[in-house]
């Protein structure tokens, strides 16, 4: 059960993904507005984030901040411009259709969930006896960072991370099944299902084998969560 709510959060969080790759592959699409709009509003939040983050940091210096904000806004928009708009006029950033962009807009949909659990994970390991005795010791916060809050962090991490890459590889099989995942010529076990399926009514074996290597895969993972889970609570 913990799976499956698992599972569902996941896709819920993947759901500004799929609509947004339901739009790319729409016929006709390009030619409106719509993508255009949605992608200068997402693309807004980084420069917004970042100038919040200066503004917290150094609102008591004043010849800092505006460094900072002119900087944010100088690269922030150099790189809007040749996201959103396509209008580099050096050319370096551009988006074109590819397998790098599937992974890196399941990256963006996955990486709230992923900074809420290390934000839990070092709020509470923070408070522990063998960081209060580093910091007694005079250890850098860099030092404290890497070998008396990370080694402790690992377990739960290594756990969430064969969860999540057992969750995306269902989802990547969602998209491919509904058209929307990588291009025909690249391997793909929702394209192969969906190539199969037409052909379940007089013979069910190719639809087999890449549905037993996603169950298979994704049930492994699951597993091995499940396993390095019990380790280390022992640990």
């Amino acid at each position: 059960m913990d799976t499956i709510l698992s599972f569902l959060a996941n896709l819920v969080l993947a759901f500004p993904v799929i609509l947004l790759f339901y739009l790319l592959v729409t016929p006709g699409i390009m030619d409106t507005p719509i993508p255009y709009t949605m992608a200068g509003v997402f693309f807004l939040f980084p420069i917004i984030f970042f100038c919040t983050l200066f503004y917290t940091r150094y609102k008591h210096r004043p010849q800092a901040l505006a460094i900072q904000i002119g900087l944010t806004l100088l690269i922030g928009g150099w790189i809007y411009l040749g996201l959103v708009f396509n209008a580099d006029p050096l050319g370096i950033i551009a988006i074109r259709p590819n397998e790098l962009n599937i992974f890196v807009a399941v990256v963006f949909a996955s990486s709230p969930g992923v900074f809420r659990i290390v934000r839990g994970l070092v709020m509470d390991i923070k408070t522990r006896d063998y960081v209060a005795a580093a910091q007694t010791r005079g250890e850098s916060p860099w030092y404290i960072m890497l070998w008396e809050v990370l080694p402790n962090a690992r377990g739960p991490l290594i756990v969430d991370a064969c969860l999540r890459i057992g969750y995306t590889t269902i989802l990547l099989g969602t998209l491919g099944y509904f058209g929307l995942g990588l291009a025909p010529e690249s391997p793909d076990w929702g394209t192969a299902i969906k190539e199969a399926s037409r052909l379940l009514r007089s013979h069910i074996h190719p639809a087999l084998p890449p549905t037993i290597a996603l169950m298979s895969f994704v049930l492994g993972l699951n597993l091995l969560a499940d396993a390095l889970r019990e380790q280390s609570l022992k640990d």
